[in-house]
Parts: structure tokens; C-alpha cells; sequence
């Protein structure tokens, strides 16, 4: 059995073929296209050629993309949607929307709509939902959206008002509806903003969905399929319609875990270098740890999970300045380094130029080392070091030393000693960690919810919420015997009256083949 995992990039589409024992066997690394299918397409035609591996051995495809991060950023292919907020009379004040972007708020053209219903932080109603008032809105909205949001306050406490007004919706309209509860945790507008963000990319995941279909057709390849998840996990393709949002953010988590699994490390700092950012994760227990603060999104404040990454303008294509004093990017040559860097037979002096100079081999196929003055050279990979350790130094949380896994095809531009690090690895198949770490295959479950410690002890609500995130793994496809619990967060709400906690639990297990459903029936849940 082997399996196929595709990571689609900003400047390259890379695949990896791993056996049953995780072994890579086969990597590949073909050019993003603008038709991201297309670009599938081609990658994977390409890592079959080389490998010569029958398609008939292929069980299974994983699948990171940045499509829907891309769709938000350049405000494209977003779906029209409406906004039910379930708050009258306690939560009218400030509208839906507020801070977003002008241009993206005017693109999607949303209905905006606050509705009677909302609970208190014990799951008190603040007020009944009124039937006929949503069948009201859903009239002012017919023909006018593609997809609704349901919004009510503390429905991660009781998300039976919203599952009521989802139910009205769907028989109103027939279009696709989020649920609030599902996406974001107790904050009112970042999860709002969240599940507008989800509605707004359900014809984004769907377009991206086909066109993968399609290639997996054109390459004779009839197999399940996965999208990855950034939590580092995977998700079924039911999951990713309903839930897009979560697909955001995982080329990076798809990095760490595959440094992870390729450093036989479950501790470490992940540094994922690429043609234009460098990216630094923490690895915590095997999973990417995530984010404890708001997120923004193409200028969108938003609560739900993300992985804990720091960004900076440092890649293999990031431009040398000379002139006025060496300076380091933050502009890049990005996929155009092939053509325009000096090791490449261009004229401009980049970081891989830098960290290649005056050699007699390389590891770079098909660029020719520079000679160049050893002053610039010394200087600029100082300016590097100190860059890359000042972001390490932003990433960890004490100040003992700790290991560093370097992944990612640009990686040689980083010195391999560093300040506050135990020690630097840079495993086999460094430069095809995204794609290994899409292939890993394993499901999780996660619980985000307030519980009430009125009748309940804290031990009593940890253990109710664990057994429901396995449950959700199990249901999801993991294997109950290889699932273990990720980790456990259990934050006291201390600014209410009486006792309640927020908990977030998350349980992780491998894959299991036994419970996927055949090909015929997951191509018709999704025509």
C-alpha cells in the first residue's frame, strides 16, 4: 500500500510517495500554476513517471493547499452569503462585519441580518428563537446568497438554536450553512468573523475539490482522498466542504509534522525555509502547537484554531543588498531565481548565491558557484544568523537551548550552529517535508466548549470533553486503538458570576483504511 500526499505552494506543488512504513520513496517538485488543479495534474504525472510506481498500488491521496488562504487574501472566487446573528435584544450594538476591509465587505455583498435567540454564558436563553422571523430573513435573502452564516451568542455553551435555525435555512434556501459553534470558541465577533470567513469559501473548497477529482481521473487514479487540516491532521472530503476554514494554515503545520516524522523528534523548533519566507513552528507531542491569540486573515480578526507560526522575509530567493551598507530582503526573486540570480546565469545577488559562493561543489543542481568577495559573504551570512536566531528567540518560551529541524528546499541558506540551540538537524528528504507531512495521515477530534462547574467537579467535564473529541476522531476515521490525547487546555472563565471553564481538548490516532468509504460512494455524496 502506498500513499500520495500533494502540497500546494505559493511558488511549487510538491508530491511524496511513502510505503506502508512511512518510507519515502519517491519526491517531486513541479511550478504552482494559476489553475492550482492543473498544477496538480502535472506534479503528480510527473512523480508517477519518476518513481514507476502502478497507480493500482496508490490507496489513498493527501492533499495540503493554500487555495482557500489565497482566495481571501486576493478577495477572489468568494462566495455571496448572508449573516443570521442570534442575539436580539441583548447583543445589537455593534453590527456584523465591523473592521473588515472595505473591498472584501463590498465583494461578497452580504445580507446582514440580527435575529431573536443567544444564550447566556450557563446556557440560559437570553431569548426564543421566532420561527417566522427567520423564514422572514431567509425570503429577504433568496436569490441574494450562496451560502449563510448562523451566529448566536455562547452557542459553543448550547448550539441548539443555531442546529434549529441551520434546519429552517436549509429548507428555505438549499444552500450551504455554517454553524458558528463549529468553527470559532466563545469570543462573539472573532468567530463571527470566522464562520463568515467559512460560508464566504464553501464554492472555493468545492471548485478546488473537483479540479482535484479531475486530476485524480486524468492519472487513472481511483483512490480516497483527504484534505489536510492546520492542526496537522487530516480531514475527509464531506469534513472540507462543510469546513474550509480549517484548511488555512496547514503548509506550514504539513512541514512541522513531516520534520517530526523525519527527525524521529517529538520536541523541537521547525524551521520550514522556502523561496521567499522562512517559517518557525514548535513541536509539541508530534503536532504543531497552536496559536493562544486572535488571528487575522487578510485583515480579518478571527478565533479559531491556528497553527503558532512566525513569518519572516528570509528565503533561498530574498534579494543582497550592496549598495549603502549589505542589507537582507525582505524582497525576494521567489520563483524567478532560476532565471535572474546570479548562480543561475542572472544578475542579481540572492541568498542562495550567498550561500553557495566560492565553491567547488554544491548542493544546488544546475546552479554554477559565484566567486565573490569574501567580506560580502561573511557579512551577509552574519546578517542571516543574526535574523534567524532573533526569530528563534521570538518562538521559544524559556531560555534553555532546544533543537532546531531545518526542512524546506531553501534551508542551505541557514548556518547550521546557532545561538540558544542544542543542536541543528536536517533530515533525508529535507526539502520535501510539506509533501511527507501531508502523506502522514492521522485524524483528530477536538472539543472547544464551556462547561458549567455548578454540579459538575473539573475532573467530571475533562473527562465528558475527552470522550467526545475521541469520539469525533473515531467517527472522522481514526483507529480507536492507536488514539491518543494531544493535549488538554482547561482555562477558568473568571470574569463570570459563577464557576465555568473553557476546555480544549484535542485526540489524534492513525488512519484507518477498514472504515473509509469506497470511491463510488464518496464521488456520489459529492455530486
Amino acid at each position: 500500500m502506498y500513499r500520495l500526499g500533494i502540497d500546494v505552494g505559493g511558488t511549487n506543488t510538491d508530491c511524496a510517495i511513502l510505503d506502508e512504513n512511512l518510507n519515502c520513496i519517491g519526491k517531486t517538485k513541479s511550478p504552482t500554476m494559476e489553475d492550482v488543479s492543473q498544477g496538480i495534474n502535472v506534479a503528480i504525472k510527473k512523480i508517477l513517471k519518476e518513481t514507476k510506481i502502478s497507480t493500482e498500488k496508490i490507496d489513498v491521496v493527501m492533499l495540503g493547499t493554500t487555495h482557500c488562504t489565497n482566495a481571501i487574501v486576493q478577495r477572489k472566487e468568494l462566495s455571496k452569503i448572508g449573516i443570521i446573528r442570534l442575539a436580539k435584544p441583548a447583543t445589537t450594538a455593534v453590527a456584523p462585519m465591523v473592521g473588515w476591509p472595505e473591498e472584501l465587505s463590498t465583494q461578497m455583498n452580504t445580507q446582514i441580518f440580527i435575529a431573536s435567540g443567544g444564550y447566556e454564558y450557563n446556557g440560559k436563553q437570553i431569548a426564543e428563537v421566532d420561527e417566522n422571523e427567520i423564514r422572514e430573513i431567509c425570503r429577504q435573502m433568496r436569490g441574494r446568497v450562496e451560502a449563510v452564516a448562523v451566529v448566536g451568542v455562547f452557542s459553543p455553551v448550547s448550539n441548539v438554536q443555531e442546529n434549529q435555525v441551520a434546519a429552517i435555512v436549509e429548507e428555505e434556501l438549499s444552500v450551504p450553512v455554517t454553524l458558528s459553534s463549529e468553527i470559532g470558541s466563545v469570543g462573539l465577533l472573532e468567530r463571527e468573523n470566522a464562520s463568515i470567513l467559512n460560508a464566504a469559501l464553501t464554492q472555493t473548497i468545492s471548485k478546488m475539490i473537483n479540479g482535484l477529482k479531475q486530476a485524480l481521473k486524468n492519472n487513472k487514479l481511483e483512490v480516497d482522498v483527504f484534505i489536510c487540516q492546520n492542526d496537522g491532521t487530516l480531514m475527509d472530503l464531506e469534513k472540507a466542504l462543510n469546513y474550509p476554514v480549517l484548511t488555512i494554515g496547514c503548509g506550514p503545520t504539513n512541514s512541522i509534522r513531516g520534520a517530526a516524522h523525519l527527525s524521529s523528534l517529538d520536541d523541537a523548533l521547525v524551521v520550514d525555509v522556502g523561496g521567499t519566507t522562512t517559517d518557525i513552528g514548535v513541536l509539541k507531542k508530534g503536532f504543531p502547537r497552536e496559536s493562544s491569540l486572535a488571528t487575522t486573515i487578510g485583515g480579518i480578526r478571527t478565533n479559531f484554531r491556528m497553527p503558532d507560526v512566525l513569518s519572516i522575509g528570509l528565503g533561498g530567493g530574498t534579494i543582497i543588498h550592496t549598495e549603502g551598507g549589505l542589507k537582507v530582503g525582505p524582497d525576494s526573486l521567489g520563483y524567478r531565481i532560476l532565471e535572474e540570480s546570479l548562480s543561475f546565469g542572472g544578475e542579481v545577488l540572492c541568498t542562495t548565491d550567498i550561500a553557495i559562493a566560492n565553491q567547488n561543489s554544491h548542493p544546488v543542481n544546475g546552479a554554477v558557484s559565484q566567486s565573490l568577495d569574501e567580506t560580502i559573504v561573511c557579512d551577509a551570512k552574519q546578517t542571516i544568523k543574526e535574523m534567524i536566531e532573533d526569530a528563534i528567540d521570538q518562538m521559544k518560551t524559556d531560555s534553555q537551548e532546544i533543537p532546531v529541524i531545518l526542512v524546506g528546499g531553501g534551508s542551505i541558506i541557514l548556518p547550521q550552529t546557532m545561538d540558544g540551540v542544542s543542536e541543528v538537524i536536517i533530515p533525508d528528504n529535507y526539502d520535501a517535508a510539506n509533501a511527507i507531512g501531508a502523506a502522514l495521515g492521522e485524524v483528530s477530534g477536538e472539543v472547544n466548549s464551556v462547561y458549567s462547574l455548578e454540579k459538575q467537579t473539573q475532573e467530571e467535564v475533562v473527562a465528558i470533553a475527552i470522550d467526545s473529541a475521541r469520539q469525533e476522531a473515531i467517527h472522522s476515521g481514526a483507529a480507536q486503538e492507536t488514539l491518543k490525547t494531544v493535549f488538554v487546555e482547561v482555562i477558568p472563565l473568571a470574569y463570570l458570576p459563577k464557576q465555568a471553564v473553557n476546555i480544549k481538548v484535542k485526540v489524534a490516532g492513525k488512519l484507518s483504511f477498514s472504515k473509509m468509504p469506497t470511491t463510488k460512494d464518496r464521488v456520489k455524496s459529492f455530486t
